[in-house]
């Protein structure tokens, strides 16, 4: 395999024998690597191949930023629970390492994160809530930061999420421009511009795009209001208008009003993709 791209000393982009670009990680493996030069295969530990379609570079982007420990930890998890679907697609493994490594960082810090949820992801995904609960304890045996119970809904929610598909390109195609404009209001309301290419923007996108699939399969994130809706609303109040705006063309564009649940989580990622540039 070849070099295409080094993103730091544990990550890179390359070209396998069959043309196909993938992204590899192992300790060291980019270390004063150039690009066209051979891999050392003995040091790859994990082989990441974009599906059909799939941005390499992006999902590279958003891997370099995770700990390999912390990629290994979740991948060994997903491999022990028997999750071969998921660990079958790159992004929804990467995007459970993003999660986790944050919550690893949250309980480092001391930080205490409430999830208004558990109901509702127990009764409506009892499978992905309990394989979540089993890749929950995989990863707690295999740690010494030790998560809470309640990191279980965040983990079942990004399995459901990996397992969303409408069918429907027209409605990809509609998506799509709702996107672009709701990428506008909030660059307009902040007087910045946003990178297409960022980690922060992917994220809040990937949010859109499941937060969409959710209004179409009619499954809004809904409870009574929370101290936690509510903490955002007080917390990022300029985040908290743009969502309302927000929430507004989508219920032009797709015929459906947003729930009080869906608008403040929508709050949190117009403030993180606003802060994280």
């Amino acid at each position: 395999m070849k070099i295409l791209r080094v993103f730091n000393n544990n990550l890179v982009l390359a070209l396998d024998e069959s043309g196909r670009e993938v992204i590899l990680t192992g300790r060291g493996l980019g270390f004063q690597a150039r690009p066209g030069q051979s891999v050392d295969a003995a040091k790859v530990s994990r082989v990441f191949v974009p599906a059909d379609g799939g941005d390499s570079d992006h999902l590279a982007k958003l891997l370099a930023g995770i700990p390999p420990e912390h990629i290994q930890l979740v991948s060994h998890a997903i491999a022990t629970v028997g999750l071969d679907s998921v660990g079958r697609n790159p992004a929804a493994v990467i995007a459970l390492a993003d999660h986790v490594s944050f919550a690893i960082r949250r309980v480092n810090l001391g930080m205490d994160i409430a999830y208004p949820l558990l109901a509702e992801v127990q009764h409506l995904y009892t499978d992905e809530y309990r394989q979540a609960e089993a890749l929950l304890a995989t990863i707690n045996e295999n740690s010494d930061v030790q998560l809470p119970q309640t990191e279980a809904v965040g983990l079942a929610l990004h399995l459901v999420n990996a397992g969303f598909a409408t069918g429907d390109l027209s409605y990809t195609y509609r998506m799509t421009g709702v996107i672009q404009q709701m990428v506008t209001v909030i660059e307009q309301a902040y007087g910045i511009t946003l990178d297409p290419g960022s980690v922060s923007v992917g994220r809040f996108i990937t949010h859109l795009r499941y937060l969409f699939v959710r209004i179409h399969n009619h499954k809004q994130l809904d409870s009574e209001p929370t101290m936690v809706g509510q903490a955002i609303r007080e917390s990022f109040p300029d985040a908290a208008d743009v969502a309302v705006r927000l929430s507004g063309i989508l219920e032009l564009r797709l015929g459906a009003a947003l729930t009080p649940d869906e608008i403040s989580y929508l709050a949190l990622h117009v403030a993180r993709v606003t802060t994280e540039r």
